[in-house]
């Protein structure tokens, strides 16, 4: 299925999308320049037509060329853009890993911090437990010395 264009030719439908059609349509460019409009007898508008013709198609070449760098960076860019995602998603996971090990290697040291400071009060006071009845047996020895010597006393 095709339409008329103005001066006969058939132009294609845009089934295969806007780019495929228009490419299309432009690609039909060297038929369209081809046609003369009726009427016209001048060697000198020939001349300029044809000139303003060559100017267009060069222009529309060059439209190409741009549009088809301009798809190039954009493809590039975002190739670009998806590897550092992914660059940036495999280096959040080390992250993550590194932050578990850490936070349980952290929990480890709080429960033998915890267990030790539970020990060493434990230790003090058997120590201070220690220390009385160490007074206590002095006390006991010296009260036994001074009754057994009331000399000492005086």
């Amino acid at each position: 299925m095709s339409t008329e264009g103005l001066v006969g030719i058939p132009l294609p439908l845009f089934d295969g999308g806007f780019w495929e059609s228009a490419e299309a349509l432009l690609s039909m460019d060297s038929i369209l320049t081809e046609v003369t409009p009726a009427g016209s007898n001048s060697g000198s508008e020939d001349l300029n037509r044809s000139t303003m013709d060559e100017r267009k198609r060069r222009r529309m070449i060059s439209n190409r060329e741009s549009a088809r760098r301009s798809r190039m960076r954009k493809q590039k860019h975002l190739e670009d853009m998806r590897s550092l995602s992914n660059r940036l998603r495999f280096e959040n996971r080390q992250m993550a890993n590194r932050l578990d090990v850490v936070l349980q290697h952290n929990e480890m040291l709080r429960r033998e911090n915890d267990r030790l400071r539970s020990e060493s009060q434990e230790l003090r006071r058997k120590l201070q437990d220690i220390r009385r009845f160490l007074l206590f047996r002095r006390l006991q020895h010296l009260a036994s010395v001074n009754q057994q010597n009331p000399l000492l006393n005086a």
